[in-house]
């Protein structure tokens, strides 16, 4: 590993974020174009009340990357990923994948048993994340259009896949039937719709 790889081992922490948080995770999505902003009170409510379903990597007090998250109000097996954000300078290092098996293996999700998100389809970065996960995880991963373009967007927006995988890694196994059974189903999917390999 070069001594730049090592500095950014050495000095790198992730860790729950705090309300203090939510001005410095605003910045840091406005200089991560395409990436849609939030006001700085979202973001502070975002550090705030779901603090423990979202991650902050910083680095000499700095946020260089952050997840935020939740579980779905009427099912607490879900976590949704809401936002993925990684510092320019930092990227390359698969810091979005080390934030995400991070969050996945705290105790404040040890209850959520599927991850969703909802990614649009010129996302290649946030697609090539979400498979090399459902592939590390060993997971089902099946997607579906969440919200239109033209319905919900009135054609100022693209399309929203949600993209969903399960089971999340070290959750009680089912089988294989049984997994694929429950992603169709949570998504509405009717037998003709395609799932993603």
């Amino acid at each position: 590993m070069n001594t730049r790889n090592d500095l950014f081992e050495d000095k790198l922490e992730l860790r729950h974020p705090r309300a203090t948080d939510g001005f410095h995770l605003n910045q840091l999505v406005a200089a991560s174009p395409p990436l849609d902003t939030n006001s700085v009170y979202c973001n502070l409510l975002q550090c705030q009340h779901f603090a423990d379903t979202s991650v902050a990597a910083v680095i000499d007090g700095k946020i260089i990357g952050f997840i935020s998250g939740y579980l779905v109000p009427n099912d607490p097996e879900t976590l949704f990923i809401w936002q993925v954000v990684v510092d320019a300078k930092f990227r390359g290092h698969g810091l979005a994948k080390r934030m995400l098996n991070w969050l996945v293996a705290q105790s404040t999700t040890e209850n959520a048993r599927h991850l969703i998100t909802t990614i649009t389809p010129d996302n290649g970065a946030s697609w090539k994340l979400f498979e090399g996960l459902a592939r590390d995880w060993q997971a089902l991963m099946a997607k579906d259009v969440f919200f239109e373009r033209e319905r919900h967007f009135a054609n100022q927006h693209d399309d929203e896949y949600l993209l969903r995988v399960s089971p999340l890694p070290n959750r009680p196994q089912e089988s294989l039937a049984h997994s694929y059974s429950d992603l169709r189903n949570s998504l509405g999917l009717s037998p003709s719709r395609r799932w993603l390999d």
